[in-house]
């Protein structure tokens, strides 16, 4: 795609992860290895955003009156921030993506696409400024997990979108994706990809003995030091709320205290070695850990390269999440941006991209499509959930501000962050 330049704007060490990971396949480093890799350099400064254009001041600041003039039948283009490696691309030419030049060539409308969400929180303080002083910050479509699309629509800083020009996402759209209780009726934000919790374990560490629940990651004597959780503080305390019958959408301060309590009994027996981000995945296939709760987009590439590599759906459920499309108030674009995201929303175009990322799609149809084009893909349970595991899914309900204060707060107190 012309604009695009895949490493500009990385920090060093992202800059360095996504270098090594084109001598292993570019399947080798996910959206969740590059989050991880972002983090390395985490308060070290804002990572410079790659073809997005200067901010232009259109408001005072008012978080209700977000909107701004649209531009889009004059400009013909939309500017779109997306996590690394987020996106399917050409296999003999890396700069090609596929379903964006099928969109340009559909709409005439040519994609600024910006590879510079690199971490949730590191990518908030970039924007905050600019949003809160009612300013474009340059893009018009922004892909942001769950709990922070939650956050931008809570300040106001996200647009409601028109039905309008969204008519095949609001066909198309899962049921299972419908209704989080952050927007309700999918007024502001239509899922990218969806991201499984699940428990990963190697066979030969575990001497052939299954690992299938978060109570024997915690307990089990054989598994002691060889254990890892997620840093990421909803995954690693929802799956244990679902462990603890809890559940993670209605759970209380009791409940999460308790929670926090389990996790840190272990910590304190050295049952648990670490929190980390997704670098479990070198340990678990080396088998220098046995078991990991783990994102099941990264077991896909570890599985594929280690066949001991196995994973499980706990019985008493796994926690889901979503990668969030939304529109940033003061975008210059929103019609433009509003009719990519409605793009996306194809059944074929969804196939082409969950075949070249390998995360959970939210569009009904999408599934026969993707047998089509890639059968083994299709056939993944990790990518194209079986109704038995549809049934297990559960999300992590939206705080308030004084609880994710309080409970981050909590949680990295446990994790020595």
């Amino acid at each position: 795609m012309e604009f695009h330049e895949i490493s500009d704007g990385m920090s060093e060490p992202v800059r360095k992860a996504w270098q090594r990971s084109l001598t292993s396949g570019r399947a080798a480093l996910s959206r969740r290895t590059m989050l991880r890799a972002a983090a390395l350099t985490a308060g070290a400064g804002t990572l410079a955003a790659c073809g997005i254009p200067a901010a232009r001041t259109t408001g005072t600041g008012d978080s209700v009156a977000n909107a701004a003039e649209d531009h889009s039948a004059s400009e013909k283009e939309v500017n779109f921030s997306n996590w690394p490696l987020y996106i399917d691309v050409d296999e003999n030419d890396e700069q090609k993506h596929g379903t964006l030049d099928a969109f340009t060539e559909a709409t005439g409308i040519k994609v600024r696409y910006t590879e510079d969400v690199n971490d949730n929180v590191e990518f908030f303080g970039k924007v905050k400024p600019q949003l809160a002083a009612g300013q474009d910050t340059g893009r018009d479509v922004m892909v942001l997990t769950d709990w922070m699309a939650a956050r931008l629509i809570r300040l106001g800083w996200a647009q409601k979108l028109n039905p309008a020009n969204v008519t095949t996402a609001i066909t198309n759209i899962d049921s299972r994706f419908r209704a989080p209780d952050w927007d309700p009726g999918r007024l502001y934000s239509y899922p990218w990809a969806g991201i499984q919790v699940v428990i990963a374990y190697n066979t030969k560490a575990t001497k052939g003995k299954p690992v299938t629940s978060v109570s024997q990651l915690l307990d089990d004597p054989d598994l002691k030091g060889r254990v890892t959780f997620l840093s990421e503080m909803r995954d690693s305390i929802g799956i244990t709320l679902l462990d603890m019958d809890k559940d993670p959408a209605k759970f209380t301060a009791d409940d999460y205290d308790a929670a926090i309590a389990r996790l840190q009994k272990a910590v304190d027996s050295k049952q648990i070695r670490k929190f980390t981000g997704n670098d479990y995945g070198q340990e678990l296939s080396s088998g220098d850990i046995a078991a990991a709760v783990a994102w099941g987009g990264d077991l896909i590439q570890l599985k594929a390269d280690n066949p001991d590599i196995e994973f499980v759906i706990p019985e008493k459920g796994f926690i889901s999440s979503t990668d969030n499309m939304l529109v940033p108030a003061k975008a210059q674009h929103k019609t433009n941006a509003e009719h990519l995201i409605d793009f996306y929303y194809q059944p074929k175009i969804a196939a082409q991209l969950v075949a070249g990322i390998g995360y959970v799609s939210a569009v009904a149809g999408m599934q026969a499509e993707l047998a089509t084009l890639a059968p083994d893909v299709a056939a993944n349970p990790l990518v194209v959930p079986t109704p038995e595991m549809a049934a297990k899914s559960h999300v992590f309900r939206t705080l308030t501000e004084a609880e994710e204060s309080d409970f981050e707060a909590k949680f990295s107190k446990l994790i020595g962050a």
